[in-house]
């Protein structure tokens, strides 16, 4: 194995957003197994250093790959369009009002009946979007597009840690 190998060489799959979760979570283990520190305790150091750093090689691309918008992000640097969210924040207009509208409904929401539904809608919203990812990236291989359609993913993503976290802070 290469420690410069792309994580998806790494776990021997096909990179792309559609990926086998229970696959991978098998090869996981196998590779840590093949890999872990722990078999190379009598070995040099040399040996002993390559293990330590197998295994964090491993457990990176594991991190990366499992995660749907992790996954999605990787695969648009592995295809020349970086995410960029910090500099590159524009976002369609109709996106833009539907920000603006949860923003105000989760300020004026008073009972977890109203968080709750609206947690409801934007875990929706997120399924629809994960979708939408596999189809741009497997079918349509548009990577500045899925580039885009990641950098909204993380607004909603972040909006719903804003509902649960008003959640938590109703339900004490």
């Amino acid at each position: 194995m290469n420690l410069l190998s792309n994580d998806f060489d790494i776990f021997a799959v096909p990179a792309q957003f559609e990926l086998d979760r229970a696959a991978l979570d098998e090869r996981w283990k196998d590779l840590q197994r093949e890999a872990h520190p722990d078999r190379f305790t009598t070995a040099d150091a040399l040996a002993q250093r390559q293990a330590m750093q197998w295994s964090v090689r491993i457990n990176e691309a594991y991190q990366r790959l499992k995660d749907p918008l992790k996954r999605a992000a990787y695969l648009c640097e592995l295809n020349g369009a970086p995410i960029q969210a910090e500099n590159n924040t524009a976002m369609p207009a109709a996106f833009l009002m539907q920000q603006m509208q949860w923003r105000e409904d989760l300020e004026e929401a008073r009972n977890m009946e109203e968080l709750e539904r609206m947690a409801d809608d934007v875990a929706q919203t997120r399924r629809d979007m994960l979708a939408g990812l596999q189809r741009t990236a497997d079918e349509a291989r548009n990577f500045p597009e899925l580039a885009r359609q990641v950098r909204a993913l993380m607004v909603v993503e972040r909006f719903a840690r804003d509902v649960e976290n008003r959640l938590d802070q109703l339900g004490q």
